[in-house]
């Protein structure tokens, strides 16, 4: 098994995409990249803590290549925009990469250069070591599969999951 963990604007798009990957075995919504040893939504979303809102991301290399795991994360959401993603601003919103080691860390940098092909600005995701993973609280967990009715997921998540399919269709289950 291996494991990332990304930040790509709300944890619920990324949750909700890569939930429906296979291979993957598992997806926590948690903070990271921050200051702050407790932190919590609240705080978070109030951005006084440094945290980015994040997917901790456990599959199976055998199954699904890490490359596609990071090009679906690069898909899924907009790697231009410095601390925002769509509506959501701040910096708990940045797009960012925590590696674990040298070797994700090269992993994350070629996926960057790769995804930078498909953009014609600049990628501005951050790429840095990972520090303490906090999980995010229940209601966050899963978010989608729980509340497909809400607004957020029909406006945001949607659309997000209908690109992904359109490009990784056979990496998705139904």
């Amino acid at each position: 098994m291996m494991t990332f963990v990304l930040a790509g604007g709300c944890f619920w798009c990324l949750d909700a995409i890569y939930r429906k990957t296979r291979g993957v075995h598992r997806v926590v919504s948690g903070y990271t990249g921050g200051h702050t040893e407790h932190p919590d939504y609240e705080s978070v979303c109030g951005g006084f803590t440094g945290h980015a809102e994040a997917v901790l991301v456990e599959f199976d290399e055998q199954v699904i290549p890490a490359e596609v795991i990071l090009d679906l994360f690069f898909a899924s959401h907009d790697p231009t925009t410095l601390n925002r993603q769509g509506y959501d601003v701040g910096t708990q919103y940045r797009s960012a990469m925590f590696f674990r080691g040298a070797a994700q860390r090269a992993l994350f940098e070629d996926a960057l250069v790769r995804a930078q092909e498909w953009w014609p600005q600049p990628i501005v995701t951050e790429i840095a070591p990972l520090g303490v993973f906090h999980e995010a609280e229940d209601f966050h967990q899963d978010f989608y599969t729980k509340h497909p009715e809400q607004g957020y997921c029909q406006v945001i998540i949607n659309p997000k999951l209908a690109k992904v399919r359109k490009y990784y269709s056979s990496w998705l289950v139904a």
